[in-house]
């Protein structure tokens, strides 16, 4: 043999039993050893991956906001969306307009999520809004009566709770939105 010849029958004799185990093929089955236990089949035991949940709020604002600003958090659905008129109330809630950017599709659920801080910046606590739209038939004859996420899209208010303190500013994240 040349010494090509060798070096390619080599990488051959390396090749073909790793490519045999990675689809699962090999010379032994069930019936060449039947006394062989049978891996158990059961969804129990697959690990699954944890859902993904929004990032916690940052625990300080840098720089320290103005008061009454409403920023919003940069996030995976911030280019579909038009956030507007924005307003730290003194209830204290944010409230404002989303609009679809993306397209002219329905607003299906949607979750909004508010970070209240003082004017030093320290986190006071946070709140959430949640849409779901509701089809026609989704209770019976009962459907959604308030405002359809549609074209021009849905005002919110993203109510604060267990504030410790009351609030000079607040930023807006979008954890969750589902649009047709």
């Amino acid at each position: 043999m040349k010494p090509l010849t060798r070096t390619t029958a080599a990488v051959l004799g390396l090749l073909v039993p790793a490519l045999a185990a990675l689809t699962g093929c090999s010379g032994n089955s069930a019936a060449d050893h039947p006394s062989a236990p049978k891996p158990r089949t059961s969804a129990a035991g697959a690990a699954l991956p944890a859902p993904r949940s929004a990032p916690a709020p940052a625990p300080t604002l840098s720089p320290a906001p103005h008061q009454g600003e409403v920023r919003i958090e940069d996030g995976p659905f911030t280019d579909r969306v038009r956030l507007m008129g924005l307003t730290l109330t003194t209830k204290p809630a944010v409230t404002g307009h989303l609009a679809i950017t993306s397209d002219v599709s329905d607003v299906l659920a949607l979750e909004l999520r508010a970070a209240y801080y003082d004017s030093h910046g320290r986190l006071l606590g946070t709140g959430t809004f949640q849409y779901q739209e509701e089809g026609e038939d989704a209770h019976g004859s009962h459907h959604h009566d308030g405002p359809r996420a549609a074209g021009d899209g849905i005002d919110f208010t993203v109510p604060a709770k267990h504030l410790s303190s009351t609030p000079a500013s607040a930023v807006v994240s979008i954890p969750t939105l589902v649009n047709e």
